[in-house]
């Protein structure tokens, strides 16, 4: 048998007082009588304050198990001190006893662990829950959210071998904005400048990059410079976009078909609605699928000004994955859907990570049009890897809705 360290023993001496302390207090509570947190931290106080002498527990115990009881009833438990740390960015739980998490871009695995894996589905049953979304046997993987916004998977048994499988994408409680990212380093001032009026001018940009690269942020931080007086329709699988300062602002969020008999909403059609809802701008969170080309045809219909995001690995990949996505909805020659990509898209944005973890923009790439039946394409901007820094490689083309928002503003 393995002996444990000091700190492990004590953990688990820990562990153990607190489940029984919890087991106590569980049989004295009336569940008849609905209790507010207030309420509960104070029967809490009164249950430790009684058994204290017993159970020999110091002021720092008490303090811990007031604050461990009241998350295990009332909160996400053992996780709650993960979400609260602010140089926490990614969970990542591999059964009950395997909690790994991302700080500045390191894993490192955790020393807690849930008392159970019946816990742990405790938990998982409250997140989905909350997003009106279920996961079960029968359908094992959800998406859902949390109450600040960040982002959670889960997948089960029998999909998930070693146990139930939680990721939590964390974002910020205050949304990153340009200028905080242009202060770490993201791209430089000019760049800012000239995405701010291609924002203000209405032009149709599309931010692609891997996983974890920024994409999201950098969307909700370039969405600031969307003018106040704009109706915007966000479209999304989660709801993760924190948009910032736009009064007339309509949210929604696709929902997967139920056993209780609820049908699939999917990105399509909320796309589809959104176009009858007056929308100035229409941002899509992330196109994955056949949706694209919902979104562009959106795009193409004088919804000039709309955002989204994909995967790739470059501005071009960007461009044939959207072909890829769009012949998954529809069967139409291949010109034909080029002809609309073209059309559709202004700009893309290209982000990246780094060896050092940081996230840059890598490259900002016009989408000219289509010659000899390929789309060109006009960089406009490359990061260059010997000086470190994003630096200009050509002039904007396209300057009709440039030289527009201009005269409107003189006007």
């Amino acid at each position: 048998m393995e002996k444990l360290s000091k700190k492990e023993t004590e953990e688990k001496a820990y562990h153990e007082k607190k489940q029984r302390i919890l087991q106590s207090f569980l049989g004295e509570l009336d569940f008849t009588i609905e209790t507010d947190e207030e309420d509960l931290l104070s029967l809490i106080d009164d249950m430790i304050q009684r058994i204290s002498i017993q159970e020999n527990l110091t002021l720092p115990d008490r303090k811990k198990l007031r604050k461990d009881i009241f998350h295990s009833l009332r909160k996400l438990d053992i996780l709650e001190d993960l979400l609260v740390d602010s140089d926490i960015t990614e969970i990542m739980i591999n059964g009950k006893n395997q909690i790994f998490t991302e700080k500045k871009g390191k894993i490192s695995k955790w020393q807690g662990g849930f008392e159970s894996e019946e816990k742990l589905n405790d938990i998982i049953q409250q997140i989905v829950a909350k997003c009106n979304r279920s996961v079960n046997e029968a359908s094992p993987i959800a998406d859902a959210r949390l109450e600040n916004g960040s982002r959670v998977n889960v997948v089960l048994k029998p999909v998930a071998l070693n146990g139930p499988i939680v990721t939590i994408r964390k974002f910020s409680d205050k949304p990153m904005n340009m200028n905080d990212l242009q202060a770490i380093g993201s791209f430089p001032e000019e760049a800012d400048m000239f995405l701010k009026e291609l924002v203000f001018a209405g032009y149709n940009i599309f931010i692609s990059g891997g996983t974890g690269s920024g994409k999201t942020t950098f969307l909700n931080a370039l969405s600031g410079y969307i003018p106040k007086d704009s109706r915007i329709i966000t479209i999304e699988d989660s709801a993760e976009l924190q948009i910032q300062g736009i009064d007339n602002l309509v949210r929604l969020e696709s929902r997967n078909a139920t056993l209780e008999g609820c049908t699939e909403i999917s990105i399509r059609d909320l796309i589809r609605s959104a176009l009858r809802m007056r929308p100035d701008r229409i941002i899509v969170g992330e196109v994955r699928g056949e949706e694209a080309i919902d979104l562009l045809q959106a795009m193409n219909t004088g919804h000039d000004g709309s955002l989204s995001t994909g995967h790739a690995n470059s501005a071009a990949d960007m461009i044939s994955r959207l072909e890829t996505m769009v012949l998954m909805g529809m069967d139409i020659p291949i010109l034909a859907i080029r002809q609309q990509i073209s059309s559709a898209l202004d700009i893309i944005i290209h982000l990246g990570r780094m060896r050092d973890k940081s996230r840059k923009v890598i490259e900002i790439t016009e989408v000219l049009g289509v010659h000899e039946q390929q789309i060109e394409l006009n960089k406009l901007y490359e990061f260059d890897y010997d000086k470190k820094r994003l630096i200009q490689k050509g002039e904007l083309i396209h300057v009709t809705k440039l030289q527009a928002a201009k005269h409107e503003n003189l006007s």
